[in-house]
């Protein structure tokens, strides 16, 4: 299958195309244009997979651009996006043009080319503090930060482009996703990176906010199982059904590290209090039904299992240079 992937050199992106060049799809990879050459965590791939993939540099809102690289692809998986959630509160337009416009160029240059799968990534942001757990697809979205709201805004757009002119759209709604590359503002690398700094007392934000945590591998196996089926405008939970504390987080970790930690509240790492998700955990039905997915890093032991990969990636040297002088985060 030919596919363009957008956002393809961050976290998601780059597992994602290691993973579709090893089963031999075609892949074109949009990488936002920077002045350093550089292609983001593409550049880690080894060139047995880097040598089989184009490199587009671009920007998704960018009209041209967009149509160029979509044009002769089968399929469109849109990983472009703003995430950070405490920058939104600074940038709100940046967060606008790019993940409710930007997703927009995209769904009309689909419509355009008649793409024959369009795979929108969503955030399980967008439930803000439930009303129950765990969330089903059902559940009322809450814009609680800039970024949900942007994100619930381009969720909307690519299901009535489904409604309105029948394209082949799909949502996917990852829950908190961790493993290898994963960027240092995010908790799991953060607690781990602080402790492999040598630090004995943590700076974190709330520490009891609750998430449901899905291993990298298990969520790129949810875009695979889409990939084989057409749940055309659906939007499915990927989740593994369990969540933990931060300060379970930590004393997991901590342990794993064989090392004795304490935590210290650092304000500026927290959200303003109404903004503040205080619980996410995936009610994963739907994935099972439709796609046959099934997380392989659930319970106790698989959980700690995925943490445990995530700790020896960052602990080796080469990895660990790439966030030195993140001081903030570390």
């Amino acid at each position: 299958m030919k596919i363009l992937i957008t956002g393809s050199e961050g976290f998601f992106g780059s597992h994602l195309v290691e993973r579709l060049v090893k089963k031999g799809h075609k892949l074109k990879c949009l990488v936002l244009y920077n002045a350093f050459n550089n292609f983001g965590w593409l550049d880690s791939l080894s060139k047995n997979i880097t040598k089989k993939i184009q490199i587009i540099t671009g920007d998704i809102r960018d009209e041209n651009i967009i149509n160029s690289a979509i044009k002769n692809n089968d399929c469109v998986i849109n990983l472009a996006a703003l995430i950070g959630i405490p920058y939104s509160y600074n940038a709100a337009k940046s967060y606008v043009d790019t993940n409710i416009l930007g997703t927009l160029k995209l769904l009309e240059a689909a419509k355009l080319y008649k793409i024959k799968k369009f795979i929108h990534t969503s955030t399980s942001e967008v439930y803000g503090t439930p009303k129950y757990v765990p969330i089903d697809e059902n559940h009322p979205l809450v814009g609680q930060s800039p970024y949900a709201a942007t994100k619930i805004a381009a969720d909307q757009l690519a299901i009535s482009f489904h409604r309105s002119f029948d394209q082949p759209v799909t949502i996917i709604r990852p829950f908190n996703t961790f493993g290898p590359r994963q960027s240092a503002r995010a908790i799991i690398p953060t607690i781990i990176l602080q402790i492999l700094n040598g630090n004995k007392v943590l700076k974190l934000g709330n520490i009891d906010t609750r998430r449901d945590f899905t291993f990298i591998d298990d969520t790129i196996s949810g875009y695979e199982a889409i990939l084989k089926k057409k749940p055309f405008g659906e939007v499915i939970n990927l989740g593994t059904g369990y969540d933990y504390s931060i300060k379970d987080l930590v004393k997991i970790i901590s342990k794993e590290m064989s090392t004795k930690v304490e935590i210290e509240l650092d304000k500026k790492r927290l959200r303003p209090k109404k903004s503040e998700v205080l619980r996410l955990k995936a009610n994963n039905s739907k994935a099972r039904k439709i796609l046959n997915w099934k997380p392989k890093y659930i319970k106790q032991k698989g959980f700690i299992a995925a943490i445990r990969k995530t700790i020896d990636w960052y602990s080796d040297s080469e990895n660990l240079q790439n966030f030195k002088g993140d001081s903030y985060n570390i």
